[in-house]
C-alpha cells in the first residue's frame, strides 16, 4: 500500500513497505524498543541514506558521552561513510543545553537545522532525557515546541527512547508523534528473532503486524510478511500447456504432466523416491530451453548430482550451461519469511521456470506462529504464480507404513493445485514403491494406484496394481484375504 503524500526513501530494505511508501515528510517518528533490537542502527542508516542522497542530516546526542563512541560501532557496518561527517552529516550532541531547558534545546536544535539546510533530524537517548529533567511537564513542553519548530523549516525528526511499547504509551511522547516504530525480540523454537512493528503512522497507509528485521554487515533489513504484501489475484487466468516429468508413464497418467503455473505437493515417506522425481521434473524444464531452479534445504548440490547419475540422470551439464540452478539453503535456524526472501531473489535472479522446492516441511515448521500457515502459504503460491512459476513441493510423511493417511499437519496440501503420493507398501513381505495422482487442478488424470521402480536405467512407473487393497495404507492384503488375517482391525 502506498500513501499519496510526500515521503523521504529510508534506504533501508523492506522499511519503506512498511511504512507505506516512505518517511513521511515533516512529520515527526518515534523508534521504540529495548536494548539490542536496532534503535540505533536502523535511525543511523536511514540518515546516511538521506545524506548520501545529498540531503543535509542532523544527529543529536543527549548524553555527555563522547560521539566517537557511536561511530566507532557504526563504523562496521557497509552503509558507514565517514566521508559524509561534517557536511551533510552533522553530528552534535545538546547535552549542555538539556541542562539549560527545554527552550534552549529546542532553540539549538531548529537553529542548527536551519543553519545546515536540513531536512531530518535524528535526537538519539530520549530516555535520557526524561532521566535528566524528571519533568514531565518540562518534556511535553519540549516535544510540543519542537514540533512547531520543525514545521516551520520543512523536517522530518526520528526520536530513539528504550522503552516497551506498553510503558511508551503511558507517557507524553506517544501522543505528540506523529508515528511510533516499535521493535521487539520474540524468543521461539528459532532463538531469539528481531521483529518491526508500525504502531501508529498518521496519514500513511502502512503496514500492520510485526514483521520479520535481520541485521548483517550492510545493516538493517526488513522482510514484511508475505501475506500483508501479496495482492489477491482474483483474475488469474491459467495458461494453456503442460509441465511434464519426461517419464512417459507418468505424463500420461497426468494427461501430458502438471498444468502449467500451478504448484504440486509430492508427499511420501523416506527414500520412496520423492527427490529423484523433483530432479526429473527440473531437468525436463532444460530441455524445453526454459531454467529450472531446485531449492533444497537438506542436501548440498553435489550430493544430489551423484544420486541422479545413479539412476542416469545427468545434471552436472545442466549446472554448467546455467540451464539448472540447485541451491543448497541452510535453513534451520532461519525464520519463514527469511527462507521465502532467499527463494524468491533467486529465482528472479536465475529466471527459472520450474522450482522444485525439497523438503517443504522444514519451511512448515520454521513458521513461528503457525496460525499463518495458511495465508503465508497462499501468498507464496500468488507470488509464485504471478512470476510463471511451475512449482513441485516434496514433503516427508511421519510413518513409513500405517492404516492412516492424514495430510492435515500440513497446511500446503490445503491448498496445491495438485497432489501427488508416495507411499512404501508392505505386501507379501516386500515393500514396495506405489504412486498415486490424489489431485490434478481442472484436469483428467488417472486415479489408479501404480508401482513403480527405481533402478540403474531410470525410474519407471509400472502397471495398475490390481491384486490388493489398502495400498494407500502402507499395509496392503491381497484381495479376498479377511483384515484380521491381515493384521488390520
Amino acid at each position: 500500500m502506498r500513501s499519496s503524500r510526500s515521503v523521504i526513501p529510508s534506504g533501508v530494505p523492506g522499511f519503506d513497505a512498511l511504512l507505506g511508501g516512505g518517511l513521511p515528510a515533516r512529520q515527526s517518528l518515534l523508534i521504540t524498543g529495548q536494548p539490542g533490537t536496532g534503535k540505533t542502527i536502523l535511525a543511523s542508516q536511514v540518515a546516511f541514506h538521506t545524506a548520501a542522497a545529498g540531503t543535509p542530516v542532523v544527529v543529536a546526542t543527549t548524553t555527555s558521552e563522547s560521539q566517537a563512541k557511536l561511530l566507532e560501532d557504526l563504523a562496521g557496518f557497509s552503509f558507514f561513510s565517514r566521508a559524509r561527517l561534517g557536511e551533510e552529516l552533522f553530528f552534535l550532541s545538546i547535552y549542555s543545553w538539556l541542562k539549560k531547558g527545554a527552550r534552549e534545546a529546542r532553540d539549538i536544535l531548529i537553529n542548527t537545522i536551519r543553519e545546515r539546510k536540513a531536512r531530518l533530524l535524528v535526537v538519539d537517548g530520549l530516555r535520557s532525557v526524561r532521566d535528566l529533567w524528571q519533568d514531565e511537564a518540562k518534556l511535553r513542553e519540549f516535544f510540543y515546541e519542537l514540533s512547531v519548530g520543525l514545521a516551520t523549516v520543512d523536517c522530518t525528526a526520528i526520536f530513539i527512547t528504550e522503552y516497551p511499547l506498553s510503558k511508551l504509551i503511558e507517557y507524553p511522547e506517544s501522543t505528540t508523534v506523529d508515528g511510533i516504530i516499535s521493535l521487539s525480540f520474540d524468543e521461539g523454537r528459532l532463538g531469539r528473532i528481531r521483529r518491526a512493528e508500525v504502531v501508529k503512522l498518521r496519514g500513511m497507509k502502512h503496514l500492520t503486524g510485526r514483521h520479520v528485521m535481520l541485521i548483517d554487515g550492510s545493516g538493517i533489513r526488513i522482510l514484511p510478511r508475505m501475506e500483508a504484501v501479496t495482492a489477491s489475484d482474483v483474475d488469474f487466468v491459467p495458461p494453456e500447456g503442460r509441465a511434464a516429468f519426461g517419464l512417459p508413464e507418468l505424463d500420461a497418467l497426468l494427461d501430458g504432466g502438471l498444468p502449467l503455473n500451478s504448484a504440486a505437493l509430492v508427499a511420501g515417506s523416506t527414500g520412496v523416491g520423492k527427490t529423484l522425481l523433483g530432479l526429473h521434473f527440473a531437468a525436463e524444464c532444460t530441455a524445453r530451453g526454459e531454467k529450472a531452479l531446485v531449492f533444497t534445504t537438506s542436501e548440498p548440490s553435489a550430493s544430489l548430482v551423484a544420486r541422479a547419475r545413479r539412476v542416469s540422470l545427468e545434471l552436472q551439464p545442466l549446472l554448467s550451461s546455467g540451464a539448472l540452478t540447485i541451491q543448497y539453503a541452510h535453513c534451520f535456524e532461519l525464520e519463514a519469511d527469511e527462507i521465502v526472501a532467499k527463494l524468491l531473489a533467486e529465482l528472479e535472479r536465475s529466471g527459472a521456470r520450474r522450482l522444485v522446492f525439497e523438503d517443504v516441511d522444514v519451511l512448515e515448521r520454521s513458521l513461528e506462529n503457525p496460525a499463518r500457515a495458511r495465508a503465508f502459504f497462499g501468498a507464496l503460491l500468488i507470488r509464485l504464480r504471478n512470476m510463471g512459476i511451475s512449482a513441485l513441493f516434496t514433503r516427508k510423511i511421519s510413518k513409513l507404513v500405517g492404516p492412516e493417511l492424514d495430510f492435515s499437519e500440513s497446511p500446503l496440501a490445503n491448498i496445491a493445485e495438485n497432489l501427488l503420493f508416495m507411499r512404501h507398501v508392505e505386501l507379501h513381505g516386500r515393500l514396495h514403491r506405489v504412486l498415486s495422482i490424489l489431485n490434478l487442478r481442472n484436469s483428467r488424470f488417472d486415479p489408479s494406484l501404480r508401482e513403480f521402480e527405481i533402478r540403474d536405467s531410470g525410474l519407471r512407473v509400472l502397471e495398475p496394481l490390481r491384486s490388493a487393497e489398502g495400498l494407500l495404507t502402507g499395509v496392503a492384503r491381497p484381495l479376498g484375504m479377511p483384515r484380521q488375517e491381515a493384521g488390520l482391525p
